[in-house]
């Protein structure tokens, strides 16, 4: 809410600037608030500070009051004089502000100071809420932060007056980028020292700061260059100011209250106690004076230095790039200001002078010191890039000394960075700006980077050595696998030990220009020997992975080969039961090397082969009845989940896998057996054409009146030829004899469901072969396919 809202009742001057207390306007005044019907429910809140430092306008615009304000376009002189009194409008309850004489004012001269002092111990004494308004850049000074007034009021008041518990609030004026985390314990730490520094008189002389005083802080923005900021803070602070003299309230631990009515009676008894008090009357301003005037000249040249043109382009420079000079550049600049500083200053007190003077090099340094560390960030990124690119061009070049190479460009870029770093400091700011953190960063960034690329090359190193290995003995335990002799695993344990001796040897070699630690070498070398296993288990996975292929080629080149490598013709002199056995044994072994990782030398003596080999037997289902009813046999471990003597990790193949393709191998490679069976039987047939005797003398003899039906009729020998045909076809598609190995009636059952297609397609067949024109590839089909009746 703006100091245009409406007031109760207009602004008194309570007491004038000679002193006067105006007793009978405070008391109409009281009358136009209805002061007297508020009881204990009101609040008085006032304002002390410096002249001219915004005191009325911050009440204004707080309470809705309409104290006098400063025209600046008039100059800088005194506003308020002596002490007003006005309702604030908007706050519940009823809320008096007090506007008091601006301290350190010109028009009272240097040394009548007695004003001051004594107008401040009257708010501290009457008011519930005392707002201290102070510029936030006089945090931490003596005298702009009213150090010397505050002392001497908390004197004289611990001797007058007795703990009321007023609120003291400091509004920081101004404030600047410096968080008010920082600035409020600064303030506290001062009030309390201030407190701890006056002396007391016997009964308060232990008394804490707090029976006197709550200390609250508060900060606000620039008014008339950030108003919109300054305004809502102001909003906000408003809202602190309601119900003020509630429990928790700003206002909420006064003691000694004086009714409403009594009010202006126990002002003006105050007043005239604080007048007849002769400890107020101390020395003079000069050195505030000073502070004030050598403050504005100090604040001059730092908004002339903000719009220095030279610096203005120093500034873009310098958050470009690197700018060569940069430190004594800023340096010029500072000392271009600080002589005009001293030129303007020269006459006021000498301490204060000198304070300021570094107030003003201090506030121009934090201004640059952006600039300052992007310039030497931009020196380290320099620095850093330039070590990379020197450190990859050496190791590309050889590996041999990479640790050393790398010590020397790290001293290199160090060296280099700490010369930029002495042409960018600036001797007014020894000690303020390090690049000490810069160097660090630098240093962490080359150690990383060089570490990385360390890590890089080794990893490079160790991958080729792997690809040595791999290439050394990959395709050679993938043809052992293949081949799985009997030795297989005792070869690859072999040729895997030779290769690795091989390169760790050279990899170790390779290694010492990178200085490894013995621990260091031993784990790379390590993991590149546990590559040869995950070689090897690669292309045993490879074979499992066709371990039904595997084990079909296995059994077909057993099975349909002799000795001699040569296709076999099934006659009698083959027993094809102990081949089929055989052929079988050998697929199984074959088997039981892939099925189980062997590298470690203790691990040839396992139960993989016996367990597989005891599925030979296994050749119908009673016969794995009883063997499921054996308990000793080694086939029962593979009902089990891993194998006997073989650890997990080496596991290929589970027992339940080599089972579940042992039933389809033998699925598979039935039909082979059948059709050597078939061979067999039908080469023995093909030996014994002719009936025997008596059956030749029991067809002429039983077929004679057949035979000269024929005679007289020859178109049935056409017919009968076709018949026989048509039945050859079909007993050698129907295969008859398997089909009645295990008896008559299940011989006769499997031929009923095959009977009518197989002598259709006969039929069909035989049709083709008469209405169909032959060619020279049907009739070397044909005399094949007479073969292989035969």
């Amino acid at each position: 809410m703006g100091y245009e809202s409406v007031v109760a009742a207009p602004a008194i001057q309570l007491i004038d600037e000679k002193g006067k207390f105006h007793e009978d306007a405070l008391v109409e005044f009281g009358k136009a608030v209805k002061l007297s019907e508020c009881g204990l429910s009101y609040a008085v809140v006032a304002i002390m500070g410096p002249q001219s430092s915004g005191k009325s306008t911050l009440l204004n615009h707080l309470f809705g009051t309409r104290f006098k304000e400063m025209d600046a376009l008039e100059g800088r002189n005194q506003t308020t004089k002596g002490v007003w009194l006005q309702r604030a409008d908007g706050i519940t309850p009823c809320t008096l502000v007090m506007d008091l004489e601006g301290t350190d004012g010109r028009e009272r001269g240097e040394d009548d100071t007695a004003f001051e002092k004594q107008s401040a111990l009257f708010s501290l004494a009457v008011a519930d809420i005392v707002l201290i308004n102070l510029w936030c850049h006089d945090i931490g000074r003596e005298q702009a932060s009213n150090k010397p007034l505050l002392k001497t009021v908390f004197q004289v008041m611990t001797r007058l007056f007795s703990p009321r518990k007023t609120t003291l609030m400091f509004a920081v004026r101004d404030k600047t980028k410096t968080p008010m985390k920082i600035l409020e314990p600064i303030l506290r730490n001062d009030v309390q020292k201030i407190w701890d520094s006056v002396p007391k008189p016997g009964n308060h002389k232990d008394t804490p700061l707090t029976e006197f005083f709550n200390v609250e802080v508060t900060a606000l923005s620039n008014y008339e260059e950030k108003e919109e900021q300054f305004m809502e803070e102001v909003r906000q602070l408003k809202q602190r100011f309601q119900n003020s003299v509630a429990p928790g309230g700003l206002a909420g631990d006064r003691r000694a209250v004086v009714p409403g009515s009594g009010f202006p009676f126990s002002a003006h008894e105050i007043w005239k106690v604080i007048k007849e008090n002769k400890d107020l009357d101390l020395p003079a301003h000069k050195v505030m004076v000073a502070t004030v005037r050598c403050d504005e000249i100090a604040h001059e040249k730092l908004q002339s230095l903000a719009k220095d043109e030279y610096w203005k382009k120093l500034d873009v420079d310098s958050r470009r790039g690197v700018v060569a000079g940069f430190g004594k550049k800023v340096s010029s600049i500072l000392d271009k200001y600080t002589s005009q500083y001293d030129a303007e200053a020269g006459f006021f007190d000498e301490g204060v002078r000198t304070a300021k003077r570094n107030y003003l090099v201090s506030e121009a340094l934090e201004m640059m010191q952006p600039n300052y560390d992007a310039v030497i960030g931009h020196h380290r990124a320099a620095a850093l890039e330039k070590f990379r690119k020197d450190l990859k061009a050496a190791a590309e070049s050889s590996d041999q000394e990479f640790a050393a190479t790398v010590r020397q460009f790290s001293e290199e870029g160090l060296r280099s960075f700490d010369q930029a770093c002495a042409d960018a400091s600036v001797p007014q700011a020894s000690g303020a700006w390090n690049p000490s953190r810069a160097r660090e960063k630098l240093t962490r960034d080359i150690n990383a980077h060089a570490q990385s690329l360390r890590a890089e090359r080794i990893q490079a190193l160790t991958s080729k050595w792997e690809k040595h290995l791999e290439d050394g003995i990959g395709e050679s335990v993938a043809a052992l696998l293949d081949a799985a002799p009997p030795d297989s695993w005792a070869s690859i344990r072999e040729l895997v030990a030779s290769e690795i001796d091989r390169a760790t040897a050279a990899l170790a070699t390779a290694l010492k220009g990178y200085e490894p630690s013995r621990e260091e070498e031993a784990g790379i070398l390590k993991g590149v020997s546990k590559h040869s296993r995950t070689i090897v288990e690669a292309k045993d996975r490879e074979a499992t992975s066709q371990a039904l292929i595997r084990m079909k080629d296995r059994f077909q080149s057993t099975f349909g080969h002799d000795e001699d490598s040569l296709p076999r013709v099934w006659g009698d002199e083959h027993d094809i039961r102990a081949i089929t056995k055989a052929a079988r044994i050998s697929a199984l072994k074959m088997l039981a090397v892939i099925a189980a990782l062997r590298l470690n030398p203790g691990a040839t003596e396992d139960g993989v082969e016996d367990a597989l080999l005891s599925l030979v037997n296994d050749s119908d289902a009673s016969s794995e009845s009883s063997e499921s009813s054996n308990r000793g046999s080694p086939s029962n471990a593979l009902a089990s989940s891993a194998w006997p003597g073989v650890a997990p990790e080496d596991t290929m193949l589970t027992p339940t896998q080599c089972r579940s393709l042992w039933r389809q191998f033998r699925a598979e490679t039935e039909y082979a057996i059948s059709q050597a069976l078939s061979a067999q039987e039908a080469r023995r047939q093909g030996h014994s054409m002719l009936p025997p005797p008596w059956a030749v003398a029991a067809m002429v003899v039983l077929g004679f009146n057949e035979f000269m039906a024929l005679l007289r009729n020859p178109i049935y020998l056409p017919i009968i030829f076709v018949a026989f045909l048509l039945a050859r076809a079909v007993w050698v598609q129907l295969n008859l004899g398997r089909h009645f190995q295990y008896g008559v009636l299940p011989g006769v059952v499997s031929i009923s469901s095959k009977y009518l297609p197989t002598v259709m397609g006969a039929f069909n067949e035989v049709v083709d072969a008469g209405t169909a024109r032959p060619t020279a590839e049907a009739t070397s089909n044909r005399r094949n396919h007479e073969v292989k009746l035969d």
